[in-house]
């Protein structure tokens, strides 16, 4: 089926294409379009008019930031941040998932900004950035703002952006400890995936501060706060007996909705599997400096 017929705009200004998307009562911004010309063919999604922001520059450019973090553009494609020097020195974990989101032609043409605002449930990225504590640049008719991404995502396909809002980019933190992250998936979508990252103290043994989040079984990431606690302040070599103790627990307050991959209580046991082997990981990463 071919898509319901629309306007096609290639803005070259960030602003022109603000003011494009604004003017029009039904408007949807283009980056990589593997997720959003799929839905348009389905006629799921019927745009009067379409952005297509590929023309404008710097939306792709990948940069080291001196507060140590890396900047990513929001158009910068899954393939792009797989090769990228810097994301693979300092974010090895995000090149890692970047090299295996789906297929080949999606990692080529689809976008990092892109795969957060179509917000679909089963995404490898929004779970591993969550836990990494990125932060999303909006910018609007109302000007800029930033977005953490544990909380951009609102629900299922639904996000804090507003219609004419455009995503320039995603700046992520170095991480200042080990990061695991794990999926479980059918075909190529995730049906649970998992993240850790660890911020350790100044000894490189305690763990200063734990993020796990897990995704895909829900309608948007959650962390697991239950965890998150018992792991601060403990010893690296102490996590998984923490973990073990209290996983039942945790994992038993993740929200989970049956679909096609699987029901609620399966994703949920599938959650804690793979939390357990991420903080195994995690340990692993500093067993060499562990006493």
């Amino acid at each position: 089926m071919l898509p319901a017929p629309f306007q096609l705009a290639r803005p070259t200004e960030l602003a022109e294409a603000i003011r494009l998307a604004a003017a029009t009562e039904d408007s949807h911004f283009h980056a990589g379009g593997t997720e959003l010309l799929m839905a348009m063919k389905l006629r799921l999604l019927r745009p009067e008019l379409l952005v297509d922001l590929k023309r404008i520059a710097g939306l792709d450019r990948i940069a080291w930031a001196e507060d140590a973090s890396v900047v990513i553009g929001a158009l910068a494609t899954h393939r792009q941040v797989e090769q990228d020097v810097i994301v693979r020195r300092h974010l090895p974990a995000l090149a890692a998932l970047c090299a295996n989101v789906a297929n080949v032609r999606v990692r080529s043409a689809g976008t990092l900004g892109g795969n957060l605002c179509f917000a679909e449930p089963h995404a490898d990225p929004p779970t591993l950035l969550a836990a990494l504590g990125a932060r999303l640049r909006l910018v609007g008719p109302d000007g800029e703002r930033e977005v953490a991404a544990d909380a951009f995502i609102l629900g299922e396909f639904e996000t804090a952006r507003e219609p004419a809002e455009i995503m320039t980019h995603i700046t992520v933190p170095v991480p200042r400890g080990p990061v695991a992250y794990r999926r479980f998936r059918h075909g190529e979508r995730p049906a649970v995936n998992a993240a850790v990252a660890w911020t350790m103290a100044a000894d490189g043994v305690t763990i200063e501060r734990a993020r796990i989040v897990v995704g895909a079984l829900g309608s948007r990431p959650q962390d697991v706060g239950l965890l998150e606690r018992l792991l601060a302040g403990r010893r690296a070599g102490e996590a998984a007996e923490a973990v073990a103790q209290g996983l039942t627990d945790a994992v038993g307050e993740i929200e989970a909705m049956d679909d096609r991959h699987g029901g609620a209580d399966y994703k949920r046991h599938l959650a804690g599997v793979l939390i357990t082997r991420n903080i195994a990981e995690a340990a692993a990463q500093i067993n060499g400096a562990t006493p």
